[in-house]
């Protein structure tokens, strides 16, 4: 059975361009790669106040769309040195769910983490490998940088989304 896997945006710019390319690339492994674009869903900020309303229906959806999948591509540009906060909110949102068994949504699976930044990017892969590894995520020691001066390696993609498959096909 083929392995779901995840390319999550965390931007509708480069970032979402360099998922559509991973896409593309992807089509090459036996794997089901799915876009998600966080920036589509209608996630309000997660508050306690917010969450005392209910559990909103982009927040079960996202959920669910981490429970099904085998593996991740993260894609979020550098804010400020660290994570956009259309995917803090994501992650708080996934762990108050509502769903007793969350950390099941990413605890283990594997995780290729990559930017296109205009000013460098290494803060943001540092600060998503952090968050992600003590959510419990295996993160794949290739990350995926580009930026206005570095185009995206064809074969190093490649190479980072096969090693995602055969782990996420285990």
């Amino acid at each position: 059975m083929k392995p779901n896997i995840l390319i999550v945006t965390a931007s509708d710019g480069n970032n979402l361009k360099l998922a559509n390319t991973l896409l593309d690339i992807s089509k090459e492994f036996e794997a089901n790669f799915e876009i998600v674009n966080l920036l589509d869903l209608n996630l309000p900020l997660y508050t306690a106040k917010e969450e005392s309303k209910g559990t909103p229906e982009d927040a079960k959806f996202i959920t669910a769309k981490f429970m099904d999948a085998k593996g991740f591509v993260v894609l979020a540009p550098e804010y400020n040195g660290s994570v956009p906060p259309s995917l803090n909110n994501a992650i708080a949102w996934i762990s108050r769910s509502g769903n007793d068994n969350w950390r099941d949504a990413l605890n283990t699976k594997p995780m290729v983490l990559g930017t296109h930044s205009g000013g460098g990017g290494n803060h943001v892969l540092s600060a998503m490998q952090e968050q992600f590894g003590f959510i419990g995520c295996n993160i794949i020691g290739r990350k995926i940088l580009t930026s206005y001066s570095k185009e995206l390696n064809p074969d190093t993609a490649k190479d980072v989304l096969s090693q995602l498959v055969k782990i996420s096909s285990i």
